[in-house]
This record gives structure tokens, sequence and C-alpha cells, in this order.
């Protein structure tokens, strides 16, 4: 009688049928599975672009389980008080989901269990997000890792498990329990008209994310290390999307990267040490949560950044801030809903730095826009180009966007890309952002380009005297 009660299979960020630990398990076991998507207190907490991609994926994974038999049962409401009654409805003895390490999801993740098991359930969690727990790798003193390059001497040689294979067909309950419509749900209201342009420009779902690093792994992951940087070429894998919400598992990302590096392609390696600085991201934002929220290094708590959202910050966010590598990126992130990642340190720096803005400032709007927002590797990144977090660039390290331009945007074809102010003859994306901005921001492609919000030297030199006048 024991293998005839269902198993409700929570899914989170991990939309994907292979290289998913729970789901594999679950299907060995023989009994019914009840997937399970919950809109509940985290999701509530979720910006603007990264709420409307989830629904994207939710919609798209209803389909894609569809074709095992199954099907994605929708709830809303507290995830713990949701479980427990969907339990109760349908005779499930156990919940089984994959492990979250943010501070948010492991305080809802905890209630979920306490429930669960205080109503004589069973609460089972799995690994799957990552690649390396953060618990089961150490320093040699058996600390946590506070720096990126002893955690990559220490965990790339290490084994890796194989990937499981999806499963095609799964064991579906008697009955299935009530479903919610994600349609009533309109996840992506706060999107407004943005979202019919991020809808062409999104890779939506498992099978899109295959074949986007199929793609990469055979045009250009050879040249990975030293085309990377720059922002007019599709050089990356842009796999951070799928990876965000779990459409592809990073087991199998990591053992494609390592047969091209096997085969001796060039870029691989450096390809790899990318995935492991993701995992650094969780393994810190694991050991020491307050990096969501505030500074890793205490002692920046005195620094005066402003933490005032005024038209300065106004213009950093609408990418009119004059400096035209700063504006592209910022644009680029309102057209795409994705930012180069070069391009991420250099808008950082500029509003830490030269704009002596609070990280916190841009790390929130990040939140809002970005499609493959994670609040690991957004939280460490801010903080990492701020100088406020762990294996940080020195305080002195300041970005200079034109510098930056005549390396890495040779021609200006990024910048041009995405500014229509500076384009001779603006192209659909650089018209694109218009559509897409706020209409209360009231904003034409025939304004006038603006004079710098602070001038790169200037700004550098204010930066530099703020940083010298503290003791760190």
């Amino acid at each position: 009688m024991e293998n005839s009660k269902p198993i409700i299979l929570w899914f989170r960020r991990d939309f994907r049928l292979s290289d998913h630990p729970a789901l594999f398990e679950a299907s060995k076991s023989g009994r019914p599975i009840i997937p399970v998507f919950v809109y509940d207190e985290v999701v509530e907490t979720f910006g603007a672009a990264p709420k409307w991609r989830l629904g994207q994926a939710v919609d798209y994974f209803v389909d894609h389980l569809s074709q095992t038999g199954s099907k994605l049962i929708l709830r809303r409401g507290n995830a713990a008080e949701v479980l427990l009654a969907l339990a109760r409805q349908t005779g499930a003895q156990d919940v089984w989901w994959i492990r979250a390490y943010d501070p948010d999801a492991i305080l809802r993740d905890s209630s979920v269990k306490k429930t669960l098991k205080a109503s004589g359930l069973g609460a089972r969690s799995f690994h799957g997000h990552v690649l390396f727990e953060p618990w089961a790798i150490s320093t040699n003193q058996g600390g946590y890792f506070k720096v990126y390059s002893p955690m990559w001497r220490a965990v790339k040689d290490i084994e890796v498990p194989a990937p499981e294979p999806a499963s095609d067909v799964l064991r579906v309950p008697e009955v299935w329990p009530d479903s919610e419509n994600i349609k009533d749900w309109d996840l992506g209201i706060e999107m407004n008209r943005g979202a019919q342009v991020l809808a062409s420009k999104a890779c939506v779902g498992e099978t899109a994310a295959f074949e986007r690093l199929d793609d990469f792994l055979k045009d250009r992951i050879g040249e990975y290390k030293i085309r990377r940087d720059y922002l007019a070429e599709h050089a990356t894998s842009h796999l951070s999307e799928n990876l965000a919400w779990g459409e592809i598992g990073p087991r199998t990302v990591w053992h494609a990267g390592l047969r091209a590096h096997q085969e001796g392609l060039r870029g691989a390696e450096h390809f790899l040490k990318e995935l492991v600085w993701r995992e650094f991201a969780y393994h810190l934002v694991y050991h020491t949560p307050r990096i969501t929220r505030d500074n890793w290094r205490p002692e920046w708590d005195s620094f005066p950044w402003s933490e005032v959202d005024d038209e300065a910050v106004l213009r950093w966010k609408q990418g009119r801030t004059g400096v035209g590598l700063v504006d592209a990126a910022m644009r680029e992130m309102y057209v795409t809903g994705h930012m180069h990642n070069r391009a991420r340190m250099i808008v950082a720096s500029y509003l830490t730095k030269h704009m002596m803005k609070h990280w916190r400032i841009g790390q929130k709007w990040f939140e809002d826009c970005l499609i493959d927002w994670d609040p690991a590797a957004n939280a460490m990144g801010w903080q990492w180009v701020a100088g406020s977090g762990p294996d940080a660039a020195p305080y002195f390290r300041i970005f200079n966007p034109e510098t930056q331009a005549q390396k890495f945007d040779p021609g200006e074809r990024y910048i041009q890309r995405f500014v229509a102010e500076i384009a001779p003859e603006p192209g659909p994306e650089a018209l694109a952002f218009f559509d897409v901005c706020p209409r209360i921001w009231g904003l034409s492609p025939n304004d006038r380009y603006p004079k710098p919000i602070v001038g790169l030297a200037e700004g550098r030199l204010r930066a530099l005297a703020a940083y010298q006048a503290r003791s760190f």
C-alpha cells in the first residue's frame, strides 16, 4: 500500500525532465507522481521581468510535461499551506523538491518541511541546482571559500556525476487534483508593453536550452576566452537565462564543457571556470546570507554611498547618463532582458563609483529588469564591483567606460545598436527601447543625447578621494 501513495514533486527553479535527481528518483519509485508549481510567498517578491520569465517557463513546462502523460498542477498561496492541503486532498505521503540556497528560499523551505513533518508527511530535498553542495566543499582549514581562485582549484578535478536521463513516462495518480490557470495569474502584468518585445528575445524551455548549448559548443566555445568580452559579438553561451530557471541542469552544462575541454577546444576551460563562478555565488549566499542585503564586508557600512533615488539615478535607469557604453548596456537590458557580463561590470562601476550611489540601488533595478535574474549571482556581482564583497576588485579599480568601449566595442557597434540618439541610422533594437520603456518617462528617439551626469575623470577622482579617506 505504501508504494501506491503519491509523491508530490514541487517544481520551483527546475523546469526540466533531464538532469533532475528528484524527478528521476520519484520515477524509479514506481509511485504516482503529482508535479506541482506554487505561486508562493517567494515568487510574490520577484521583480517584473523575472516574474514574467518565470511565467514563460511554467507555461512551457505545462506542455513539456504533458508529453510524458503527466500534468503540472498550479496552485497559489503560502507554500506550506498549499502543499499540506494538496497532500491531504490527494493522499500523497511525501513532498520532494530540488534544494535552494538563498535566504528567502531557505526560510520558505524550512517552513514547508516543518509543517509537513508535523502532519506526519515526508519532506525530502535533493541536490540539482548547483554542481557542488555549499557544505560539501571547504578550504584546507575547514571553512568556506571567500576567494574564487582557491575554490576553482579545489573543485576543478572533482568528478561530477553524470546527469540522469529524462523519464519518458511518469506514473500518474488515479484522480488528478484541480489546477489553477496560469493566465489568471497574469505574471507579466508589471511588464506592460515590454512583454511582447521580450517574448521575441527569450529562449524558453528545455528543448531550446539544449539547442542553445549545442549551438555554443559547435560554433563559439573554442574562441570563448578571447572573444567573450567583445560586446557586439555573439561569443557567449547565454545559458544564464536557462540555468536561472532550471531549464537545463548544471551537470549537463558541465559535462558538455568538460568534453569540449578534453577535445582540446581552447576556450572550454574558461567556460568551466564561469560555471564555477556561479557555484561560488551560491557557496557564498549559503554561508553568508547577508550578502543579499548588506555589505559583505562590514567595514563598508560607513562608506558614504548615497541611497537617494534621485534624478541622477533615474537617468542611469533610463540609459541617459550621457556615457554611451553605460547607456547602451542599460537599454540592452530593457530591450532583451539580458545584459552582457562585461557591460554589467561597467554600469555597476559607473553607478557605485562615478556616481557614488549604493550598490543596492543597482541590485534592485537588475532584479526588476533581468530575465536571467539569479539572487546569488546578482548580489555577489554588485558587491564584487562595488568593492564591498568577497574576492572583490581593489577599491581603486574603477572601470573607464571610454577605454572599455575602445577595447571591447571598436567602431561602437554595440553602442549604436542600442542608443538611437548616437546611431547614424537607428536600428530596430535601438528604436525598440522607446516602445518598452515606461511611457511616464516621455522619451523619444528624437531627443537630444544628454551630457554626462558626471565627467569620467571627475567621478574617478571623487571616488578615489572617498575611498582613501576611509580605513579598510
